[in-house]
């Protein structure tokens, strides 16, 4: 692997404000590729945007929610006014919400959940697809859950968000299969050390589960190394 394997490339990363997002987003602009980061807080956007140009790299930050109303199709159209291909796309945003009992599920959220983890998701792929497509290697990593695959008491809705996040991700995979360079896979994190986790097991030491930036490593791999559709990896 060179110094910079990404170099010319244009990578666009969701949730990248912290956590694996933020950890990809530094390892990608390292690497050489151009990171366009997007989340809701723009100071920590600004925090990795620093990071990147101190290790070497650029980045472009677009602070936005990307639940609301025409916030991804801006998004997209901005992209596309200043590049002409999206080389990788990083699907990291999620919400966790809340963890409960089927029967004691608040729907008012559960609805939010699927429309930033499920809804949003099928926005960037509609947006971004002919960017994409431009390409001409083009790559899709969105980051799961193992809650999608494998049913968990009390975590029903998120894991349910998950599953339709992964079915709607490979669909997209196969569409394109062979109409252009795209290629699509999934990579389930495992146990990390994110603010998430914390909520999720929030009597667990930190210490213990493996930080950001091993996941941020396999993605970058994946990225300069290149898959199939439907890879599917577990970082242990």
């Amino acid at each position: 692997m060179t110094d910079k394997p990404l170099a010319d490339r244009i990578a666009l990363v969701t949730g990248a404000s912290r956590g694996i997002g933020a950890a990809t987003a530094r390892a990608l602009g390292a690497a050489g590729a151009h990171v366009v980061l997007t989340a809701r807080t723009a100071g920590g956007l600004e925090e990795v945007e620093e990071a990147i140009y101190a290790s070497g790299g650029s980045a472009t930050i677009a602070p936005m929610d990307l639940t609301e109303n025409e916030s991804v199709s801006r998004l997209a159209a901005a992209v596309s006014e200043r590049w002409p291909a999206l080389d990788l796309l990083v699907l990291n945003a999620a919400s966790l919400g809340t963890l409960s009992a089927m029967p004691a599920i608040d729907f008012k959220e559960f609805a939010k959940l699927l429309t930033l983890n499920v809804t949003a998701q099928a926005a960037l792929l509609a947006a971004f697809d002919p960017l994409l497509k431009a390409a001409k290697q083009a790559r899709v990593i969105g980051l799961t859950s193992s809650v999608g695959r494998t049913p968990r008491a009390y975590w029903g809705t998120y894991g349910a968000s998950k599953a339709a996040f992964e079915n709607l991700l490979l669909s997209y995979g196969e569409e394109v299969r062979h109409i252009s360079g795209v290629r699509v896979g999934i990579v389930d994190p495992g146990a990390t050390r994110t603010k998430m986790r914390a909520r999720a097991f929030p009597g667990e030491n930190a210490e213990t589960v493996k930080p950001p930036e091993t996941v941020a490593e396999r993605i970058l791999a994946l990225a300069v190394l290149g898959f199939e559709t439907g890879h599917f990896e577990r970082v242990e």
